[in-house]
């Protein structure tokens, strides 16, 4: 069993590694080779010591060839340009997102058009794919048949991705599978250029005793994710098995990970609760009308039932998540900010 991660070394890119390999195993069958790779390799990086794995360093649509030297049984595509750099950047957005995706169906097609075995890809999309369209409002609570309709370059780019991969599963090229993925909150480590990336981040810079700025007014209400839940749901979409009925995955229709819905005002009370007062002084609200328009176009509510036929569940609170995060990373964590 050979199992390629893109994007190996970001944060999600991280915890499925670590999850495959505290397991050493995927559907039960042992993992041979864990080939991690990405364009930045940390220096040093301890897993690049574990028998299992190797590093590909570099661009993914350039390193095609070291990828699919060896057949790939199971390709997980993480790599990705988010957001607000995609909606700053078209070209960039386009070319790491649609371009290198294309890349990889191309080769995976290639690989079982050859004899090779057939490659099941797993491709991590996003809740940006869905969009308050003026035309077509969406339903008070979202799911997998409702029509996506993106309001932002990112988010129209994972819709093409899906599409691509729905239709390359459909003609026998791979196996495909979508997981779109809610916000993921609490993120540890420094900000990055998404657009909810402040989801996280006025939590984890009070925490660690620095002050935070939260872009749009706190009525908003988000959908977000534990990491925990987040990796565990990338896994499940991965390894179940294909065919109708409760836990199996039927058609090339995405899975809507499972959302947990809070305002931003009960997030900000959620820290005050769990940190204190002087931590949760540390936010100053300092709406960003072009942030907010990002991050206010995707659905809060989702109804959660497909993932919940494959085991999966959404977070109990968003205090739990806090908790997840305080616990999971202590060590980012002020002294004036422990419960």
């Amino acid at each position: 069993m050979r199992i390629v991660i893109t994007g190996a070394f970001g944060f999600l890119g991280r915890q499925v590694t670590d999850a495959l390999l505290g397991t050493r195993t995927f559907r039960g069958a042992p993992v041979d080779r864990l080939v991690l790779a990405d364009r930045v390799v940390p220096s040093g990086a301890a897993v690049a010591a574990d028998p299992l794995v190797d590093i590909v360093r570099g661009d993914v649509a350039d390193r095609l060839g070291e990828l699919f030297a060896e057949p790939v049984d199971v390709l997980i595509h993480l790599a990705a340009a988010v957001s607000a750099a995609c909606e700053a950047d078209f070209d960039l957005g386009m070319s790491a997102n649609v371009d290198t995706t294309r890349a990889l169906l191309e080769a995976a097609r290639a690989q079982s058009a050859a004899g090779g075995p057939m490659p099941r890809v797993v491709f991590s999309s996003s809740v940006a794919v869905y969009g308050a369209d003026p035309a077509l409002p969406l339903p008070p609570v979202v799911s997998e048949s409702t029509l996506p309709t993106p309001r932002s370059s990112y988010g129209t780019q994972k819709l093409v991705c899906e599409q691509l991969i729905a239709d390359y599963t459909r003609r026998g090229f791979l196996d495909g599978r979508v997981a779109r993925l809610m916000t993921v909150s609490v993120r540890p480590g420094k900000p990055n250029a998404a657009a909810s990336g402040f989801l996280s981040g006025i939590i984890r810079e009070p925490l660690a005793g620095s002050p935070a700025i939260c872009p749009v007014r706190p009525g908003l209400r988000v959908a977000l994710a534990s990491p925990r839940r987040t990796v565990a749901g990338i896994l499940r979409v991965a390894e179940v098995e294909r065919g109708a009925g409760p836990g199996r995955l039927d058609g090339g229709v995405p899975v809507n990970l499972p959302a947990l819905t809070v305002s931003v005002a009960d997030m900000l009370t959620t820290l005050r609760r769990v940190a204190g007062d002087a931590t949760a002084d540390l936010v100053t609200i300092a709406p960003d009308p072009d942030i907010e328009a990002i991050v206010g176009s995707w659905p809060a509510d989702f109804d959660n039932a497909r993932a919940a036929a494959l085991g999966l569940d959404r977070d109990p609170s968003f205090e739990a998540l806090v908790r997840d995060y305080l616990e999971d990373h202590a060590d980012a964590v002020g002294d004036g900010a422990r419960p």
